[in-house]
C-alpha cells in the first residue's frame, strides 16, 4: 500500500562512496548518529523549559527519542522501513540551539543578513559538514531528506511525500515535504510527541491548571500525554490504512488544532517563558560578542588566544583548530564560525560561559601561566 516512488539505490546514495557492511545503510546511519557529539548534546538542550531543577521535565535528548518510538511504532504498521524512521528521528533536532525555539530565534537575528537560522537546515549541515571536525557522517540520502524537511511546526491534516530526489543543500524554505513514506511520518511523529509531553511539563511545573485543558482536548485526545499520544498514533494508523496518506481524523485534528493554540498562548508564549526571552538575548548577544570580537582580532594565530586567559577563549580556539580546514574553504565567514560555536553549545555550557567573562581575571591565571 505504501510504497515509495524512488528506487532503494537512491535513497541509500551517501555524498561519498562507501561499501556497506552487516548493519545496512540505514542502522549505520543510526550508530553514527548516537555516537556523535551533538547527538550527546542534547541531553543538555532545552526542548521548553530551559534548565529546569526537575529531572522529569523533557528535554531535547527525550524529545528525540520519543520521535524515534512514535515513527516506528506508525512505521510497523504501515510495513514500512522502521530503521529509516528511526535514523531521520534521532538526527532531526541536531541542529537546534541553546535554549530552544527562544535561542533559534535570537540567533536568528544574529544571523538575518544571511538568511536567519532554521534548526531543519542546521541539522542537515551539522550531519553533512560539522561533525566529525568538518567532514561530517555521510549519511544516505533518505535520512538527510527526512532530518531537513521534518518541520514540526506547520500542521497540516494530511500529509504525503513529494517522491523527488532534491538538491538537499539548496532548500530554502520549510514547506518542502519528504520524499519517503518513512520522512512523512516523522513528520508527523514530532508534533505527536511534543504537545502532549509540553502540556505535562507545563502543569508539572505549575505553569498551566489541569482544569484549563480545553474539554474538547481532553475528552478526544486523552487527559494524560500517554493518552494523548496513544489516541494520535492510532487515528494516524487507522487513517492512513483508509486513505493511503499520513494523517489525522477531522475530529482528531480539530482537537489537535485547540491543543497546540492552547500550548501556544499558555505555554511557548506565556509570561513565564517570556520573561526568560531578555535573559537568554543578553547571554547569547554576550557570546555572540566576545566570540565575534577574538576571532576578527586573533583569527587563526592560536597563541594569541591565550591572551584572553579564559576557558571559552581556550576552547573555542581548540575548535577553530580542529575546523580549520572547513572554514579556512568555501565556508569562511566570521559569521559562519562564532554561529557554528554557539548554536552548538548546551544551555549549561553557554551560561557557565557567559557567567566565566565576568569573573576576576586572576581565577583563570595559574592555569595559563
Amino acid at each position: 500500500m505504501f510504497q515509495n516512488m524512488i528506487s532503494s539505490e537512491l535513497l541509500t546514495r551517501r555524498m561519498f562512496p562507501r561499501e556497506e557492511d552487516e548493519r545496512g545503510a540505514y542502522f549505520r546511519d543510526i550508530t553514527a548518529i548516537i555516537h556523535s557529539y551533538p547527538f550527546r548534546r542534547l541531553k543538555h538542550k532545552t526542548q521548553v523549559f530551559f534548565s529546569p531543577k526537575n529531572d522529569h521535565i523533557c528535554t531535547r535528548i527525550e524529545h528525540v527519542m520519543h520521535v524515534a518510538t512514535i515513527s516506528v511504532t506508525i512505521c510497523k504498521a504501515l510495513g514500512l522501513e522502521t530503521e529509516l524512521a528511526w535514523a531521520i528521528s534521532l538526527g532531526h533536532d541536531l541542529g537546534h540551539t541553546p535554549f530552544g525555539h527562544t535561542g533559534e530565534d535570537i540567533v536568528s537575528e544574529f544571523n538575518k543578513e544571511n538568511g536567519g537560522f532554521q534548526h531543519e537546515k542546521y541539522s542537515l549541515r551539522v550531519v553533512d559538514s560539522l561533525i566529525n571536525y568538518g567532514k561530517g557522517i555521510n549519511l544516505t540520502f533518505g535520512v538527510r531528506d527526512g532530518i531537513i524537511n521534518h518541520c514540526g511546526e506547520i500542521f497540516e491534516q494530511h500529509y504525503k511525500p513529494d517522491f523527488s530526489v532534491k538538491e538537499l543543500s539548496l532548500l530554502k524554505a520549510r514547506s518542502s515535504y519528504p520524499s519517503t513514506w518513512e520522512g512523512v511520518v516523522v513528520r508527523a511523529s514530532d508534533r505527536i510527541a511534543y504537545l502532549g509531553r509540553d502540556l505535562e511539563d507545563a502543569v508539572l511545573l505549575k505553569v498551566i491548571k489541569k482544569e484549563e485543558i480545553p474539554l474538547i482536548v481532553t475528552e478526544t485526545l486523552g487527559k494524560t500525554n500517554s493518552e494523548m499520544i496513544n489516541t494520535l498514533v492510532k487515528d494516524v494508523i487507522k487513517h492512513a490504512k483508509v486513505n493511503t496518506e499520513i494523517g489525522f481524523s477531522d475530529k482528531v485534528y480539530e482537537a489537535m488544532l485547540v491543543l497546540k493554540n492552547f500550548n501556544y498562548k499558555n505555554i511557548y508564549r506565556s509570561n513565564v517563558l517570556e520573561e526568560f526571552h531578555h535573559f537568554i538575548e543578553r547571554v547569547l548577544k554576550t557570546l555572540w560578542n566576545y566570540l565575534g570580537e577574538i576571532f576578527s582580532k586573533y583569527g587563526y594565530d592560536y597563541e594569541k588566544y591565550k591572551i584572553e586567559k579564559t576557558m571559552l577563549s581556550s576552547r573555542f580556539c581548540e575548535y577553530l583548530s580542529k575546523m580549520e580546514n572547513l572554514y579556512k574553504g568555501i565556508e569562511q565567514t566570521d559569521k559562519n564560525v562564532v554561529l557554528d560555536y554557539i548554536a552548538g553549545m548546551t544551555d549549561d555550557y553557554a551560561l557557565d560561559c557567559v557567567s566565566e567573562l565576568y569573573l576576576p581575571g586572576k581565577f583563570f591565571y595559574n592555569f595559563y601561566n
